[in-house]
């Protein structure tokens, strides 16, 4: 059995040498020399196996090309795509930029309209107060006339009861006068009532039209107070639509950071409680009266516009700006990378483009520290805190106060850094937060 398995083996290998001899009949190579002359025989199966090795060979160079040619292409695709992606992001960057500064224009201007409308609404509250003091004195002196008009009266009806004693009088001593004295007597009596009757009754017409002229001048003095009123009260609605819709984006851009409100203007009243902070309230009343509806209204518009300039003072104090103002590639965020932690967000640009203070504050550090390489750190109120690593050049020093926009350094590529680029970060209490929920706030409002 292993004689015929051994025989069918050389009965196989005789077929495929016999079939290779025909298709690779066997090859000499001759090599020369100066001297001599040799030859290398080459067998079919040699010819077989050098071919099978040349196939291999260049079918793994193809197909290498091939990858190759694909990754090049790949990557060319992705860096045309990066770049389209970063002239968008550049024009978006610079839209929003147009747009927050349009935005900060009009809210100073609705600022001083709210001014004006304020002194009109003080003057306005004036010429109010002036009428209603104007009626008061009218009903007064109405009061006066009509007390005047009724002693009138009373002093007729006395001359009046007094001619009929006189007469019943003298018609009682008839007796004793005569004729010629007791006529006498009585013209000069009644002559004497006629004029006080004359003159009063010159005097009650007198207070009557008096009294007509000032009904009429307190009927026009409550119609100028209606009108007033209702002047008063648009101008009032006009201005708190305003102030709704300034306060209220204000309001959801700190809540969005993580900053409470309530807490925060409190902070700000604290810092700003002398002349040229918050407004005082306005408050009008005599002799414990109750304030009108008009002052308390007056009064809610003024703690409004308290809160926007409160707002206002807290913007400038919290980081809520980019750092890089020129044209500028975001290239990192906030997040693990690599498997560690990267506190803060990467902007690319050129080398020695400016950097700005993103808020007003106080140069902690400006120097170098490991990994970061020149780094500037600035301690903001509100427990805010932010880092600029990586510098080319250090523009400020430490115990500097800086305020919002001010250019403190230049890009760079300093510490542990792959290229120029700016690390910046955003602590509040000490712990890293992400920079960009600051940035996207203020967006969303400027």
């Amino acid at each position: 059995m292993t004689v015929s398995f051994l025989s069918r083996i050389g009965n196989l290998k005789h077929k495929v040498h016999h079939y290779l001899g025909n298709h690779l009949p066997e090859q000499r190579l001759f090599l020369r020399s100066d001297t001599e002359t040799r030859f290398i025989r080459l067998g079919p199966g040699t010819q077989l196996l050098a071919m099978v090795g040349s196939a291999v060979i260049v079918g793994w160079a193809v197909l290498a090309s091939a990858i190759l040619i694909m990754n090049s292409i790949g990557s060319g695709n992705l860096r045309d795509q990066a770049a389209r992606d970063q002239v968008v992001f550049e024009q978006r960057l610079r839209q929003l930029a147009e747009e927050r500064d349009q935005r900060a224009e009009e809210a100073q201007s609705a600022h001083e309209r709210f001014n004006l409308a304020l002194a009109e609404v003080s003057k306005m509250q004036s010429t109010l107060l002036d009428s209603e003091n104007r009626r008061r004195e009218l009903e007064t002196g109405i009061g006066v006339i009509q007390s005047t008009l009724k002693r009138t009266k009373a002093e007729r009806d006395a001359a009046r009861k007094e001619l009929a004693h006189l007469t019943t009088s003298a018609e009682e001593d008839g007796d004793l006068l005569t004729e010629a004295d007791r006529t006498r007597e009585a013209a000069d009596t009644l002559s004497v009532l006629a004029d006080a009757l004359q003159s009063t009754a010159q005097e009650r017409d007198a207070l009557a039209e008096e009294a007509a002229n000032a009904q009429n001048m307190v009927a026009e003095l409550e119609f100028d107070r209606r009108l007033t009123q209702e002047r008063n009260d648009r101008i009032f609605e006009q201005i708190e639509d305003a102030l709704t819709v300034s306060v209220d984006p204000l309001d959801n851009m700190f809540r969005s950071v993580g900053l409470d409100p309530d807490s925060l203007l409190d902070k700000v009243r604290q810092g700003f409680s002398g002349q040229g902070g918050p407004l005082t309230p306005l408050i009008m009343s005599t002799k414990g009266a109750p304030i009108d509806p008009a002052t308390l209204r007056a009064n809610g518009i003024l703690n409004s516009l308290d809160k926007l300039n409160l707002y206002r003072l807290a913007i400038e104090k919290t980081p809520l700006a980019l750092p890089v103002k020129s044209s500028f590639r975001y290239t990192s965020g906030y997040g693990m990378r690599w498997g560690r932690m990267h506190n803060g967000t990467d902007f690319a640009a050129s080398t020695g483009t400016p950097i700005y203070a993103t808020a007003d504050g106080v140069v902690i550090h400006a120097g170098w520290q490991s990994g970061y390489g020149r780094l500037i750190k600035i301690q903001h109120a509100y427990g805010i805190e932010t880092r600029y690593a990586h510098l080319a050049k250090i523009r400020v020093v430490e115990g500097q106060r800086v305020s919002r926009g001010e250019r403190i350094g230049d890009m760079g590529s300093s510490g542990r850094s792959t290229g120029t680029h700016l690390h910046y970060e955003v602590r509040v209490g000490g712990v890293p937060v992400n920079p960009m929920r600051y940035i996207k706030a203020a967006r969303d409002v400027f």
